[in-house]
């Protein structure tokens, strides 16, 4: 099964699960170019089932996804269970990594950012529609390039971004 143009979204699903869902929203809305298209939609898994074929289905959907999308909120560091097995995954299988700072930080928030993904490459964002879609469209060659240069490392965008894009 192929998701090569998919984004898998990781996030913590007790406390977070409404930015998700927004983010879901902001893709249906009519008046926005907001678009992903969700891993996560495919395959829907039934809340019995083992973590042996919780994992083994979600390794299946993160073999082929374009983007890696951590949304970071207060507890996010503390769950090991799942996402910090999809973010060791993530690493492992050399996906690009965009972290979502749910607090709004637009850079790497060190007191709420996973350990494991601290030091890796990936960009860290604020959770806004505009900022998330420029990422999702340009985060992917932006790590390729980076990985061929053997950068590493948090990244973010300056604040001439977010400025261009109205924020």
């Amino acid at each position: 099964m192929t998701y090569i143009n998919k984004t898998y979204v990781a996030f913590d699903a007790d406390n977070d699960i409404h930015y998700y869902r927004l983010m879901q929203a902001w893709k249906k809305n009519d008046n926005t170019s907001f678009n992903f298209f969700d891993a996560h939609d495919l395959n829907n898994l039934m809340s019995w089932s083992s973590e042996e074929t919780i994992k083994a289905k979600l390794s299946d959907r993160l073999n082929n996804i374009k983007v890696f999308v951590l949304l970071v909120g207060s507890n996010t560091k503390f769950l090991y269970k799942f996402v910090r097995w999809e973010i060791e995954q993530a690493i492992k299988k050399q996906k690009p990594i965009i972290v979502v700072n749910l607090n709004g930080k637009r850079s790497m928030d060190s007191n709420l950012c996973p350990p494991i993904v601290k030091d890796e490459l990936a960009v860290h964002v604020s959770f806004n529609q505009k900022i998330v879609e420029n990422a999702l469209n340009n985060w992917a060659s932006s790590d390729i390039n980076y990985r061929q240069n053997n950068k590493s490392g948090p990244f973010y965008y300056k604040e001439t971004i977010y400025q261009e894009l109205g924020l």
